[in-house]
C-alpha cells in the first residue's frame, strides 16, 4: 500500500508568467472598450448612408443676349472695334444641354428697340440694343442668336442700315426663358453713320447719314417677332 501523491509545487517564475498574461488580457480588453466609447464606429457607417439623387439642372436663359458682329467699316473708331470685339457672338449650346420647353408663342413675346441716347452729336456714334420679355404665363424656348436679329435705321421709308447687309460668323442660341423674365443685349450694337448695302461692307466711300438734327428711327427683329414700336432719335 503506497502513501498519498504528494502534489508538485511550481516554481515563482510560473506564477509570474502567469499573473503577466492575466494582467497583459485585462489591459486588452479595456483599451478596446475605451475605443468603442471613443470612436463610435457605428455613427461613421449610418452618416455614410444612401447619397441623395442630384436634381438635374435645366439651363435657363442668360441675362443678356449674344450681339451681331459685322465687319468694321474704315470710319468706324477704335473704340467702336473694341465693342465688336467684346461682342463676340456666344457658342451655340450643344443638343444635349437645350432646355426642354414649348417653343415661345410670339402674342406672348414683346421685343424692345432700345437706342442709348435720343441724341448723338456730330463725332458720336449710335449704339443699339434689344430688350426680351415672356409676358406668358410658361416657361418657353426662343432661338435668340445672332442669325434671327436684324438691326435697321431708316429715316421716315428710307432704310439707312442694317444690321444683316454686313454681319459676319452669325450663330444659333436656344434659351429657356422664364414666364416673366427679360433679357437685353450683352453690348450695344454700334451703327458708324453709314448707308449699308450688300457687297459695300468694305467700300470707304459709303455715303454718310445726315446731321444737323435729322431723325431717324431704329427697329430690330430677333426669333421672328418683330418690335411693336420703333426708338426715334436724332443725329447733329
Amino acid at each position: 500500500m503506497t502513501g498519498p501523491t504528494t502534489r508538485r509545487k511550481h516554481s515563482p517564475g510560473v506564477y509570474r508568467r502567469r499573473r503577466l498574461v492575466l494582467l497583459l488580457a485585462v489591459i486588452a480588453v479595456i483599451a478596446g472598450v475605451v475605443w468603442l466609447l471613443t470612436a463610435q464606429p457605428w455613427r461613421g457607417a449610418a452618416a455614410e448612408g444612401p447619397a441623395a439623387p442630384q436634381t438635374a439642372q435645366t439651363q435657363d436663359a442668360a441675362d443678356s443676349l449674344p450681339v451681331p458682329s459685322s465687319k468694321p467699316s474704315p470710319a468706324a473708331t477704335a473704340d467702336e472695334e473694341d465693342a465688336e470685339t467684346d461682342s463676340t457672338p456666344s457658342p451655340s449650346p450643344t443638343p444635349s444641354s437645350t432646355p426642354v420647353a414649348e417653343p415661345c408663342v410670339g402674342s406672348d413675346i414683346t421685343v424692345e428697340a432700345l437706342a442709348s441716347q435720343e441724341s448723338y452729336a456730330a463725332d458720336q456714334n449710335p449704339a443699339f440694343s434689344i430688350r426680351l420679355t415672356n409676358n406668358g404665363a410658361a416657361d418657353c424656348t426662343l432661338n435668340v442668336g445672332t442669325s434671327v436679329q436684324a438691326f435697321t435705321v431708316t429715316s421716315g421709308s428710307d432704310p439707312w442700315w442694317r444690321s444683316t447687309d454686313c454681319q459676319s460668323e452669325p450663330s444659333d442660341m436656344v434659351v429657356l426663358l422664364e414666364a416673366g423674365q427679360s433679357v437685353t443685349s450683352a453690348a450695344p450694337l454700334v451703327w458708324d453713320r453709314t448707308r449699308s448695302a450688300v457687297g459695300t461692307c468694305g467700300d470707304e466711300t459709303r455715303p454718310r447719314a445726315p446731321g444737323g438734327g435729322s431723325s431717324y428711327h431704329l427697329s430690330v427683329e430677333i426669333g421672328g417677332i418683330a418690335s411693336t414700336e420703333s426708338a426715334q432719335f436724332l443725329l447733329y
